[in-house]
Formats: structure tokens, C-alpha cells, sequence
């Protein structure tokens, strides 16, 4: 592997295909390495605009507009970092040879899609998943919920993410609403919903799962520990690394994560999504890039899911080994304004273990996650309960 000289005729280039907190870290671990990085997102001053060699700003589904960026930047990676991108474009460049689509172009189409993932997961690959179903309109919703998934159940958009667009449904008479929340929530109104029954789960898991190569340029798979997380209306509030669970579970775990990312192909970090039950598993999603319940990993591995991503794209070997136990817990905007400032980073920062990130977003709104705190220590239990106390001492100011 190669690595050039930013802004030279040898530069090596990565296009980030959407620029928020988590691609700002890949875009600061791909510069750490000597890479010329482009960002491309749909609002101005994007957290990762702020730091890239170079800016854009596009609707990432308009395929003129993304046409136009690829070919006069000419990448050598693309990175999709979100799901509402012309996907049908990246095939073509990607088959073409103009530019390698991360991890693997079949990943980008199928997971950008609850449906193509869900299918893979499900019906081909035979992992164990919730009880589920799609629907293309609002009786077809009605009838797969009533005869088929029953209550309650969780309606999501096909295209979304950080639980936007999703309802937990108890009753008929919220079917309605949750398919009028999905249609408006989803990245892109694909006139489809996933209805899928609630698993009887005691804890959920993020699995960071990363494909690399090692010292004979062959792909291998390697594992983070294990990431518990606590959510809200399917929106990451808290993150913990490691999440205590039995070797059987994590080893059906293992099992599952390595079956579906070896299915997508390809090279870099992939986020697998799992419920466990004591010693039973269930696949629920997997992103194939840095997730934002990974974010601890900043403060708990000795290279954290953006420096692996970014290694394992470039070919380069990967450690993922955990340093300490931690935690995060998110910053909200808490307003929904043009500008706001914070309060308490002082306080904050007087735990022990304590870091923080403010992410720099242009516009605040209440439910938008403006930062993150972090913690090490010795315990989990003691990083939770840090992280916590920091989180009292912060406030948002108009």
C-alpha cells in the first residue's frame, strides 16, 4: 500500500459522502495518515467540512450534482457516510473502475435499505431476526400488523438512521400516525415501511466488527468488545465498552457479525447491531462504517472505530484492543436555533477520565446531538457513573 502527499499529483483521496460527527473523526484519522480528504454533505459547514482539505455542498440522491463532484475531484475511495445517496451512481463508478465505493459497493446498496439488509440477513443468509414484514401503503400496513406481526410492534422508514422515522406501536389506532411519521422521518421517502415485532431482549449490543488485511495482504476479521447502549425512541443516549455477557453469547455473536460482513465484502468497519437474552442471539441492523454508539471507543481502545476504519480502507493492519473500560453519553442542542453555546465544559472536565467532543454543528435543534462526553476508568460502573455527573454540569445557552 501506497500513501501519497496531500495536495500533490500523488496525493492519495478519500471522498466522504456525508460529513457529521463521526465522519469529522474518519476525515481527522485519514489526514493523520497523509490522506487528502474530501467532504461532501447536504448542509453548509458540516462538522467534517470544518476539517477537510476540501468542501461541498450537494443533495447526495441528485445524481448530476454527485456526478459532477466525483469527476472533478477523481477519488480514489469513496465513503459513504449516510443513506441518502444515488446509489445506482456509485455502481457505475465503482464498476467502472474510477473509484473504490467503501466498504464494498454491494454494502452500500444493500444496507442503505432496511429491506435489501433485512432479506440478506434473514431469508439468505438464515440469521435469526425479529418477526417482520414490509409494507407499501396504509392498509398494507394495517393488514401485515394485524394478521401477521401483531402488537406491539416498531414501524420504521426503510431509509433512516439514530431511530428517525420510528414508532413503537401499541395499538390500531397508532398504525396511521407511525406510517405518516415514517414517510416523514425516513432520509428518503421511499413509500415503504418495516413493521417488525419487539424481541423479549435483556440488553442490545453494538458489535464492531472490522474487515482487514493482515501481514499477508489477506482479509481477516477482527472484533471490538462488545458495546452496550441505552436508547431512546431508537436514538443512542449512553454507550458502555465492554457489555458483561456469557462466552455463548458472544460467541453467536461473533458468528452472526462475521457471517453478514463476510456477505457484504469488502474492506473497513462494520457495526453490527445484535439482542441477546441470556444466551440467545438476534440480529436487528448493521451499518457498514463507524456507529455512533462506537463513539466510546474513543476513550476505551488504543485505536478507536474512525482509526480503524480508516486503516482498514487503506489496507493497513488494525489493532482493536480495549485499553480500559468507558462510557458516552450525548450532548443535545436542547434548542432549536441558528447558534448556541455551552456551559459547564469546565465543570465537566474536573471528573476523572472525563473527555468531551463538541461537534461543531452549524444549527441546534432539541433533540440534535451536539456533543458527546466520554469516559475511562478502571470500572465501568465507575466511567458510567462519571460520565453522568459530567453530563449534570453541562447546559446549552441561546
Amino acid at each position: 500500500m501506497n500513501i501519497g502527499t496531500p495536495l500533490s499529483s500523488f496525493a492519495t483521496k478519500v471522498m466522504l459522502l456525508g460529513a457529521g460527527e463521526l465522519g469529522k473523526e474518519v476525515i481527522i484519522s485519514f489526514q493523520r495518515l497523509g490522506v487528502e480528504v474530501i467532504a461532501v454533505d447536504r448542509y453548509q459547514n458540516a462538522p467534517g467540512h470544518q476539517v477537510a482539505h476540501r468542501s461541498y455542498v450537494i443533495d447526495m440522491t441528485n445524481e448530476s450534482e454527485l456526478r459532477k463532484i466525483i469527476l472533478k475531484e477523481n477519488p480514489d475511495y469513496i465513503v459513504p457516510e449516510i443513506e441518502a445517496i444515488n446509489t445506482d451512481l456509485l455502481s457505475e463508478v465503482d464498476r467502472a473502475g474510477h473509484a473504490k465505493v467503501i466498504p464494498s459497493l454491494k454494502a452500500v446498496q444493500l444496507t442503505m435499505n432496511r429491506e435489501g439488509i433485512r432479506k440478506l440477513a434473514s431469508e439468505e443468509l438464515g440469521l435469526p431476526t425479529s418477526n417482520y414484514g414490509f409494507a407499501r401503503s396504509l392498509v398494507e400496513l394495517k393488514e401485515l400488523i394485524l394478521d401477521e406481526i401483531n402488537f406491539p410492534c416498531f414501524v420504521k422508514p426503510t431509509m433512516s438512521s439514530s431511530g428517525k422515522g420510528q414508532s413503537l406501536v401499541k395499538t390500531e389506532s397508532e398504525i396511521e400516525s407511525a406510517w405518516n411519521f415514517a414517510a416523514s422521518g425516513g432520509r428518503v421517502d421511499q413509500g415503504v415501511v418495516i413493521a417488525e415485532s419487539l424481541v423479549d431482549f435483556d440488553y442490545e449490543i453494538t458489535l464492531l466488527t472490522v474487515r482487514s488485511k493482515d501481514s499477508s495482504g489477506n482479509i481477516c476479521t477482527k472484533f471490538c468488545d462488545p458495546i452496550g447502549h441505552r436508547q431512546e425512541n431508537g436514538d443512542y443516549i449512553e454507550s458502555f465498552q465492554p457489555q458483561p455477557m456469557t462466552d455463548i453469547a458472544l460467541e453467536k455473536s461473533k458468528k452472526i457479525a462475521r457471517l453478514i460482513t463476510n456477505a457484504l465484502g469488502g474492506l473497513g468497519i462494520f457495526g453490527v447491531e445484535l439482542f441477546i437474552k441470556q444466551n440467545d442471539v438476534w440480529f436487528s441492523e448493521v451499518s457498514p462504517r463507524p456507529h455512533d454508539t462506537g463513539m466510546v471507543t474513543m476513550a476505551t481502545q488504543k485505536q478507536s472505530e474512525f482509526e480503524l476504519h480508516a486503516k482498514a480502507i487503506l489496507g493497513l493492519p488494525v489493532d482493536t484492543s480495549l485499553l480500559n473500560p468507558g462510557a458516552s453519553k450525548v450532548i443535545y442542542g436542547n434548542h432549536d436555533a441558528d447558534q448556541i453555546y455551552f456551559e459547564g465544559i469546565d465543570q465537566a472536565l474536573q471528573f476523572p477520565g472525563v473527555d468531551i467532543r463538541l461537534f461543531g454543528k452549524p444549527k441546534s435543534f432539541k433533540k440534535r446531538r451536539m456533543g458527546v462526553i466520554l469516559a475511562s476508568s478502571d470500572t465501568m460502573e465507575v466511567a458510567i457513573d462519571n460520565v453522568k455527573k459530567a453530563s449534570l454540569k453541562i447546559s446549552t445557552k441561546l
